[in-house]
């Protein structure tokens, strides 16, 4: 796992995430899950059921998002006969705690054994996908590095090779880092991810280019891995704007990955 603990600065942080309090009552048919990540911090998790046979989509949402902003979008995963698992972050909805980027991706995995173990607990399945969105596109990778074997593919919505872009793109200031090695070691640890991996980004992204998922493709060495550009999306509005091709991209990864 890379070390994050030199990014982990205030000065950083604080325009990399943005918790919102926000909670509401679980959907019909969905549960929550609160996953201990460590004494007295819980992490939620919303699982939106559609029927037990669909696959599993485990998502990790983006930095001013919280799991209550997936009950209206879940709907259009169960339209494709696809379930759905949100998890939030730390600070994040109902969950306790601070979020920082170590703790981001130490939680991620172990957030992804809970989810498992949930699932097998209620017969709902084996398979599971990882989709991580802008920031969770972070989360999404490192389970991408550490549980590939147990994951079906990846799906990476306008994320990052390197969380190092990121700071670069937002002009966060970060004196006394040495980005261009951590920059370097994100790259090298995408050699890691071996598993089919799906990557969709807006033509018109602004926040996070669209060449960074040209940069995030080139990079992985999977045999298997697709790259679908949206023309005229932007970061906030990719799946509205590309609604038609966005779903059916995921639909058939999925097919081709089951």
């Amino acid at each position: 796992m890379l070390d994050y603990s030199p990014i982990d600065r205030p000065s950083i942080l604080r325009y990399l995430f943005y918790p919102r309090e926000e909670f509401t009552y679980c959907p019909e048919n969905g549960f929550d899950l609160p996953v201990l990540v460590e004494q007295g911090v819980s992490i939620v998790c919303r699982f939106y059921l559609g029927q037990t046979e669909w696959p599993w989509i485990l998502f990790f949402h983006g930095n001013g998002e919280v799991v209550s902003d997936y009950d209206g979008i879940a709907p259009l995963y169960h339209q494709r006969k696809l379930n759905l698992v949100v998890a939030d972050y730390r600070g994040y909805g109902a969950s306790d705690g601070v979020p920082t980027l170590s703790h981001l991706v130490e939680d991620a995995r172990r957030i992804f054994e809970e989810v498992r173990t949930e699932l097998a607990s209620r017969h709902l399945g084996e398979k599971l996908w990882v989709m991580g969105r802008s920031l969770g596109s972070i989360s999404a990778l490192e389970l991408g590095c550490e549980r590939g074997e147990a994951i079906q593919g990846l799906i990476i919505e306008s994320g990052f090779p390197s969380v190092v872009r990121l700071i670069t793109h937002l002009g966060i200031p970060a004196s006394g880092i040495d980005l261009k090695a951590f920059d370097k070691a994100c790259l090298e640890r995408l050699k890691a991810i071996r598993i089919p991996t799906l990557i969709i980004h807006g033509e018109d992204d602004r926040l996070v280019p669209v060449e960074e998922a040209r940069d995030l493709h080139r990079h992985l060495e999977t045999a298997q891995k697709e790259l679908l550009i949206i023309p005229s999306a932007t970061h906030n509005d990719i799946l509205f704007v590309g609604y038609s091709d966005y779903f059916k991209a995921i639909e058939r990864f999925i097919a081709k990955t089951a």
